[in-house]
């Protein structure tokens, strides 16, 4: 024991007590999924309060000299020892545990954030001997070290832990704002009085979805769904006649409150008025009971009436559970199926896995302080966890059902992505948060932060980078223009007018409108058939471009634009584009089966550059803007043009050039514009106009922020050029990366600051830059997995992918990994394939 003290005593100053806004990570481990319910616990240093799995403390303890850790071990509690507990709380006189009433997380009404019954031990562990130090033992030491060790164990214990807060952060299906016609909501004393029942539209005579318009106490049917359920659009249309612009679901008035409308703001808002407003038409919130289903179960029901859910999930028949390495499955965050699913696909990429999971000890003995902010480190540990097989075990059975085994389920322990979750979504509007989101929109994001993170070796996202050729040629002068841009997905319409079964689909609208017409519940929707060809065809059909400034005639003309493949990747991404707006811009999802093909030969795609005696379109300005005066003023732009450049993804500053440079000429003029400079280095810098007071290389006098700097040069880049890229942008950091890489020509050039750069960086520094590096192969592919959605639209619903693993389709269903019976290639909404090797 005195061994011991001495011990404690010569580390004491490394052992803190947390602080408020201290992250500690006592539930995961940084390196690995291990947490205090593994095997060997968990091990929390005392100083950096980071948590560490058995296997990667000694490598921390070797690597910091720190030697002082928090050891937590938890075991499930039995069924025995809930049931004493639960039994005993029961004479205490604690209220039951409520029923959710919200589509919730974490919120008043919501649902409880899952919390396991554990028994948990701690003790302190010395390394690198691994003596341990119980409280028994800690109460013997001398009070200095005492009062210390003791501070910190407590704190440790008290502290909220990271992954837990990311759990627990507010997430709410039904948020909804206070409108801002509420408050000064003006109605008519008309002498309406609305019954407590017996409710029909005034139009149609409909008595389900019925809304009362809060001005003047009109009662009518609501919308048509998408699937042609619903109403008949008749309160829509009274509020475009009218402009009265909220009304309350009848139905769905409760004591609690009721679903309002707002038509001027589209969206499901709040009245903190309502009983007011209720009370003008005579009714009495407080004697109200639903009657109706309100819009959030609505949703539920209409994506269950679609099919899609039985399909894609195949939950007619009994799937066989898989284990072992690269079936694993992931746990749902709440709404995290998106995330679960892309990285399931994206690891069984060769490249991937051999720049993440190959190179895994290297990634991890060169981690930074903190492993949990380095984007390598937590894309390495979640390709492990996903390959390795270490957590490919059936879940514990929870003993609720003893006749319900999760192996036979299909339930796994998997892995819990927290960490990486937080790491990627990091400042970004839509990922940082618990909500359902759009899977390509994510795997875009995550490719453009692997571009980042790999300026230097090896960069696994050229597996679905190619260079896609856009060919205009000018109808007047037949002369042509190409330009080349990168792209890593091709998004395929869907010709709805192609259908193979249109007899059908207007014979089902045609029962739809006379069971409408009889009140009779509405028929079940009939699924277009779309031909994979004619997707295919809708994308490579030459475009007609009106408007069109030809530097040839100098003058606006016709022009047609095809695009083309200039190179192959090896992994194609294919986006069948099912989301759209229907007339009223309300978003929908078109119920669509396409006979998507297992073999894909694309070689008559491929773009051919200019042909012999073809003649190309000169590079001439186009004209003025306007003719200089004694004044020099800064042109008008085009406001309208700029806001739908923008709108396509490209940089305020670039577009608001094109629209400059192609005088205001049109879209088409500012995106031919944009198309040929996207390769400037200055693409992305600010527009300097006549009459403008700023001038190219103006530098901003206030001081760079430190932190910008240092999150710049972790990026690989140095500090010389982190400092440019900040003063060219004002010092807006999410500007100056953007700003970067538009630059990387004239950055190279600059000398690079010592250890600025990454491994390898200095040396590539001293090539001439290359331009965007692709690959390039056959045009012949093979499917190996898909992406499908359930629901609606991309911000509700389910994500679930199917992958091709040993020729054999596995289905992976967030915690569930299964063997696929029947792939339902025809509904996905994105899919993946390999070159075929020759």
């Amino acid at each position: 024991m005195t061994e011991v003290s001495d011990i404690l005593m010569s580390v004491l100053s490394t052992i803190r007590v947390p602080r408020p806004g201290d992250r500690v990570h006592k539930d995961e481990c940084a390196f690995s999924f291990a947490s205090p319910e593994s095997d060997g616990g968990l091990y929390v240093c005392m100083n950096s309060f980071l948590g560490f799995g058995s296997k990667y403390v000694d490598r921390h303890n070797a690597k910091t000299g720190q030697r002082a850790y928090l050891h937590i071990t938890r075991t499930r509690k039995t069924q025995v020892q809930k049931q004493k507990e639960d039994d005993s709380n029961s004479g205490s006189g604690d209220p039951p545990k409520k029923k959710p009433t919200r589509l919730a997380i974490g919120i008043e009404g919501g649902f409880d954030v899952e919390q396991e019954q554990y028994e948990e031990e701690f003790k302190v562990v010395l390394l690198p001997e691994r003596l341990d130090v119980t409280t028994e033992g800690l109460a013997s030491m001398p009070d200095v070290v005492k009062e210390r060790v003791s501070l910190s164990i407590a704190g440790l214990q008290a502290a909220d832990s990271v992954s837990h807060a990311l759990q627990v952060q507010q997430w709410d299906g039904e948020v909804r704002q206070e409108s801002r016609h509420a408050a000064e909501l003006k109605q008519l004393d008309n002498g309406v009085k609305i019954p407590p029942s017996g409710w029909r539209c005034e139009v149609c005579d409909l008595q389900e979805n019925l809304w009362m318009n809060l001005t003047d106490g009109k009662v009518m049917c609501g919308r048509r769904y998408f699937d042609g359920t619903g109403g008949n659009n008749h309160a829509l249309q009274y509020y475009q006649q009218t402009g009265y612009p909220l009304a309350v679901k009848l139905g769905t008035i409760t004591p609690d409150g009721a679903d309002v409308y707002s038509y001027d703001e589209d969206d499901m808002v709040l009245d903190s008025k309502l009983p007011e407003h209720l009370s003008h038409f005579g009714i009495d919130m407080m004697t109200m009971e639903k009657t109706e289903r309100t819009m959030t179960e609505l949703e539920i029901a209409v994506n269950q009436r679609v099919g899609e859910w039985e399909v894609i999930q195949e939950s007619g028949t009994t799937l066989r559970p898989l284990w072992g390495p690269g079936l694993t499955g992931m746990k749902n965050l709440g709404n995290s199926c998106y995330l679960n699913s892309v990285m399931q696909v994206l690891f069984t990429i060769p490249d991937f896995q051999t720049k993440y999971v190959s190179n895994i000890d290297k990634i991890f003995g060169e981690a930074p302080s903190d492993p949990t902010q380095d984007f390598k480190t937590q894309v390495a540990k979640l390709g492990y966890g996903l390959l390795s097989g270490e957590y490919s075990k059936p879940a514990p059975d929870p003993g609720d059902d003893p006749n319900a085994s999760t192996e036979s389920r299909g339930d796994q322990i998997g892995i819990a992505p927290r960490m990486f979750k937080a790491l990627v979504g990091r400042g970004h509007p839509e990922f940082s948060t618990n909500r359902q989101q759009d899977a390509q929109e994510f795997l875009l994001h995550f490719i453009n932060m692997v571009e980042r993170n790999c300026r230097s070796g090896m960069n696994p996202s050229e597996a679905f980078r190619f260079l896609v050729e856009e060919k205009i040629v000018c109808q007047q002068s037949q002369k042509a223009k190409y330009t080349q841009r990168v792209d890593y997905i091709v998004q395929l319409p869907v010709p709805m007018d192609q259908a193979t079964n249109m007899e059908e689909l207007q014979e089902a609208e045609r029962r739809r409108e006379e069971v409408e017409a009889s009140g009779a519940p509405p028929p079940s929707a009939v699924r277009a058939r779309i031909p994979f060809v004619a997707c295919l065809a809708a994308l490579s059909e030459p475009e007609t471009l009106t408007d069109f400034w030809s530097s040839a005639v100098q003058a606006k003309t016709t022009a047609t634009k095809t695009t083309r493949f200039a190179s192959f990747p090896d992994h194609l991404v294919i986006q069948i584009k099912k989301f759209t707006f229907g007339l009223d811009w309300v978003p929908k999802k078109l119920d669509v089966s396409i006979d998507v093909p297992d073999t894909l030969d694309l070689s008559a795609l491929r773009a051919m550059g200019q042909q012999p005696g073809e003649e190309l379109l000169p590079e001439v300005a186009p004209p003025p803007l306007m003719t200089p005066d004694v004044e020099v003023k800064a042109p008008v732009l085009d406001d309208s043009t700029v806001s739908q450049l923008c709108e396509m993804g490209f940089p305020l500053e670039a577009c608001r050039k094109a629209v400059y440079y192609t005088g205001n000429t049109g879209i088409d003029a500012a995106m031919n514009w944009v198309m040929g400079h996207m390769d400037d280095p200055d693409f992305s810098a600010p527009l300097v106009m006549p009459g403008s007071s700023s001038a190219p290389g103006t530098t901003p006098t206030e001081s760079i922020p430190e932190e910008h700097l240092a999150t710049i040069v972790s990026m690989g880049f140095s500090r010389d050029q982190a400092t440019r890229a900040l003063r060219a942008t004002n010092n807006v950091l999410e500007r100056a990366v953007d700003w970067i890489f538009s630059h990387l020509d004239d950055l190279e050039s600059m000398d690079v600051s010592e250890g600025g750069r990454s491994e390898g960086g200095s040396e590539a520094s001293r090539e001439p830059p290359p331009g965007p590096r692709v690959r390039d192969g056959s045009g012949k592919y093979e499917l190996f997995a898909f992406i499908s959605h359930m629901g609606t639209s991309t911000m509700c619903g389910h994500y679930v992918c199917h992958i091709k693993k040993d020729q054999q389709w596995v289905i992976i269903n967030d915690q569930k990994v299964c063997a696929s019976e029947k792939p339902p290639k025809d509904l996905g909404y994105l899919y993946f394939y390999r070159r075929v090797v020759e």
